[in-house]
């Protein structure tokens, strides 16, 4: 084979496949955006004694990470009405701050400061939902982080998009302008089952399966959401996605806090995909999503944030720790979701649960050279028996010294590679004193969360 551009050689290489494997002194080789090679390091500097080393002695090297479920435009309010549950929150502050403050603008400056959070912290792709996805598009391509674009539905007028109509026209816009970009990916956005009624469900199954892109939706999220279908439908949310075509394959069911033993059977033998959000449902009261069944099932589980408004950070190493630990917790089994596995939630799960997981989410060769170094040699972190699980309950995002995608360096042995990050801070402050100056409680609104 031709020489490789760079060789990375990090102490040790956690390619997620096969599963719970750990290379040690191993070399990753890449050519071009993709991944040449992964091979003995001594062996690797043998056969290419010219190729540019890149060493990382301390470093363990893994695939970048992928947040399967976020609102990067609404990182604008993080902390803005804390402690609060879920409804309130969202009628009461989220929704009013929303109607208010929406614009392409706000959208842009909140997903420039959540990509600088998330880059920090080694996501290399991001699955969004949230209005104006032309302008978090138009960021993450110019940023070169990969975006799991979500084509909002909603069922009540909004700042982005008066009705149906033009929401739809706007999304085919979008997808016709991206489609083929690199980096860029889609999902079907419908919000949740509460807020898209029967026609606006059966026709994003529609398109999805017309797109050939997964279903991107809120659903089981808490308790009160079922009782409200129950009176409404008189069934469960996700039999009524069932009735509608939802149910398949495509689907990316986001905290499903709430599922019964029939309905974790029906989501194993669809093929569907489950997004856990620990710190988010901890946070809003939320319930917990039944993970070591879910796993033991069959169903493909990947990792999200949620947005920071009721997270309230981005970090996904942080929350591959934290589903870890809840796991175990909530079954009382020690060995539910262990290291290995909540790596794979946060990486080729979530790449899986997009369509994405022949081109990211394991280091393999012919992937796409996407992946993150962090530095176990800090106390925290020391001695190290297994970097798995250093990486699952005790490794910290401020350890991560490198993070590419494509085989290009967004941060290099710790540097960020844009040189505007000051300016993207100061925007995000210019944003919070305006929303603080105009107020954000409650009022009524009909924004989207």
């Amino acid at each position: 084979m031709q020489a490789p551009d760079f060789l990375f050689l990090p102490r040790w290489i956690l390619p997620v496949e096969p599963a719970g494997a750990v290379l040690e002194d191993h070399a990753l080789a890449v050519r071009g955006e993709r991944i040449a090679a992964l091979l003995p390091g001594a062996e690797a500097i043998r056969r290419w004694p010219l190729a540019t080393r890149v060493e990382r002695p301390d470093h363990v090297v893994l695939p970048g990470l992928v947040n399967a479920h976020t609102h990067a435009g609404m990182t604008l309010l993080r902390g803005l009405a804390d402690d609060t549950p879920l409804q309130e929150w969202l009628e009461n502050y989220i929704w009013p701050a929303e109607a208010r403050h929406l614009s392409e603008d706000y959208v842009r400056a909140g997903t420039e400061l959540a990509l600088v959070e998330m880059v920090r912290s080694g996501t290399t792709c991001f699955a969004d939902m949230y209005f104006f996805p032309d302008a978090g598009a138009e960021v993450a391509v110019s940023r070169g982080v990969r975006m799991a674009v979500g084509l909002p539905m909603v069922d009540f007028p909004n700042r982005w998009a008066g009705d149906r109509q033009a929401s739809l026209r706007k999304n085919a816009d979008l997808y016709g302008r991206y489609r083929g970009e690199a980096g860029i990916s889609f999902t079907m956005a419908p919000h949740a089952p509460y807020s898209v009624d029967d026609s606006g469900l059966a026709l994003c199954a529609k398109l999805a399966e017309e797109r050939d892109i997964p279903i991107h939706i809120h659903v089981h999220e808490t308790a009160g959401e079922i009782a409200e279908s129950l009176q409404r439908h008189g069934c469960r949310p996700l039999d009524r996605l069932g009735r509608l075509g939802v149910v398949n394959e495509r689907l990316m069911a986001v905290h499903a806090t709430q599922l019964e033993e029939k309905e974790i059977a029906v989501l194993a033998e669809r093929g569907c995909s489950v997004v856990h959000c620990p710190q988010s449902n901890l946070k809003l009261a939320s319930g917990f999503a039944p993970v070591e069944t879910l796993l033991a099932a069959g169903v493909n589980v990947a990792l999200g944030t949620d947005s920071t408004g009721s997270n309230n950070d981005l970090d996904l190493l942080e929350e591959m720790q934290t589903a870890a630990l809840l796991a175990k917790g909530v079954s009382g089994n020690a060995g539910a979701v262990s290291a290995a596995e909540a790596l794979e939630m946060a990486t080729l799960a979530g790449a899986r649960a997009l369509g994405l997981d022949g081109e990211i989410g394991s280091l393999r060769p012919g992937k796409a050279a996407d992946f993150v170094a962090l530095d176990l040699s800090a106390a925290n972190t020391q001695p190290v028996y297994d970097p798995a699980s250093q990486l699952a309950y005790s490794g910290k995002s401020s350890q991560i010294t490198d993070v590419r995608v494509r085989g290009k360096a967004l941060m290099e042995a710790g540097r960020l590679g844009w040189d505007d990050e000051d300016d993207i801070l100061a925007r995000a402050r210019e944003w919070g004193a305006r929303i603080a100056r105009q107020g954000a409680g409650p009022a009524a609104a009909t924004e989207m969360q």
